[in-house]
């Protein structure tokens, strides 16, 4: 069967659709251009109403909840999603706009941790790489960062115990958190995979990888960086077009690199949390939170089950319970706990205050917005 010949009055036609629809487009760009203007200049002046001190926080996680709320509920053929990812520049341009926010994280950058920063915070931030958690929670603590970023737990791996640790000393707390998949890629300054002769990754990453690459690239070679960042930075510099390294897709954009191939780890749904920690407390419940604690039991027969119970009768949903030694003495625990609510609704204050009759110490780690899926 063959194809009807396109006359030149369907080309016409066709060519004056396409000018009409670039033209509203060009106009939407307009109009969204200028209410982005008037946006900035409103979130300008919110800056200017609040106490004008340099403590006062311009990242207010249930404020930024309620916003991403309400635009995603906007119909159209963008997803949830797609959406919140637009918004999320927006609001880290308005926070710039207002003062610049410091966020350490666990770096290099082009490292996952680089990677959820930006998620969470925008690329309008100034991010701190640290060499480790204890340097994220120093940077915080002595102010020379706003807020720090650390992993948490990971999915297929479990919590990270030195982020626990910490956790019970510090005087930081929680304000938000960010999951993020963790969604290995192939990068190189090579467009082809079979120009391939090296692999550049950190070795947790080679195992998580090693089924796809054995597959794809049989023979060879995988060698060891100190990070993924790392392994991308050294593809970049690669001439031969031989090099390719493995690691977030942050890393292809910040050492422009190209994408040969994505999701290449070998164990799907891998995911790791991560908590962002402040000097003071998010305030202001959105309906949708939950709260974290620390404590210590008292040392009795039944006394973890009646902690238990003070949640129970107060109809408050424990989604979390993890336990670490103490490292005060031998066979000592300390539980970390999360909790459906936020710690100003009374019955979260309820069943704390009644948990803390079967405790040596309860510790009120912060309470955020549960992020949307």
């Amino acid at each position: 069967m063959t194809r009807p010949e396109i006359q030149p009055h369907d080309e016409d036609t066709a060519a004056d659709s396409l000018r009409g629809l670039r033209a509203r487009i060009d106009e939407l760009d307009t109009q969204i251009a200028r209410l982005l203007q008037e946006r900035a200049a409103a979130s300008l002046r919110v800056g200017q109403t609040m106490s004008g001190s340099e403590s006062a926080p311009i990242f207010v996680p249930h404020r930024e909840a309620e916003v991403l709320a309400n635009v995603q509920g906007v119909p159209g053929p963008l997803d949830g999603q797609a959406v919140a990812s637009i918004y999320r520049e927006i609001l880290s341009t308005s926070r710039a706009l207002q003062r610049p926010t410091r966020v350490a994280h666990l770096g290099p950058m082009a490292t996952f941790g680089h990677q959820a920063a930006v998620d969470r915070f925008g690329s309008a931030a100034d991010l701190e790489p640290c060499q480790t958690h204890a340097e994220v929670f120093s940077a915080v603590e002595k102010g020379a960062a706003d807020y720090g970023l650390v992993a948490f737990e990971n999915s297929t791996e479990g919590p990270v115990n030195e982020v626990l640790d910490r956790l019970v000393d510090t005087p930081l707390q929680i304000c938000a958190e960010v999951s993020l998949p963790i969604a290995h890629t192939l990068l190189s300054r090579s467009t082809s995979l079979t120009s391939i002769k090296r692999v550049l990754c950190h070795p947790q990453t080679a195992g998580q990888t090693r089924l796809w690459l054995a597959e794809h690239l049989p023979g060879v070679a995988v060698l060891p960086a100190t990070s993924n960042g790392k392994a991308a930075e050294l593809a970049a510099q690669d001439t031969t077009g031989t090099v390719a390294a493995v690691g977030p897709r942050i890393a292809g954009e910040v050492y422009r690199l190209n994408v040969l191939a994505d999701n290449i780890q070998d164990i799907a749904g891998n995911v790791t949390r991560f908590l962002v920690l402040a000097r003071s407390a998010s305030e202001g419940a959105t309906g949708h939170d939950k709260t974290a604690v620390v404590f210590s039991i008292r040392d009795r027969v039944g006394a973890l089950r009646d902690l238990a119970e003070a949640f129970a009768t107060n109809a408050v949903n424990l989604s979390s319970i993890q336990s670490r030694p103490s490292k005060r003495r031998a066979w000592d625990y300390v539980f970390f706990i999360e909790m459906d609510g936020h710690v100003s609704e009374a019955a979260v204050q309820r069943a704390l205050g009644k948990a803390q009759e079967h405790t040596v110490f309860l510790k009120v780690l912060g309470s955020w917005p549960v992020p949307a899926d």
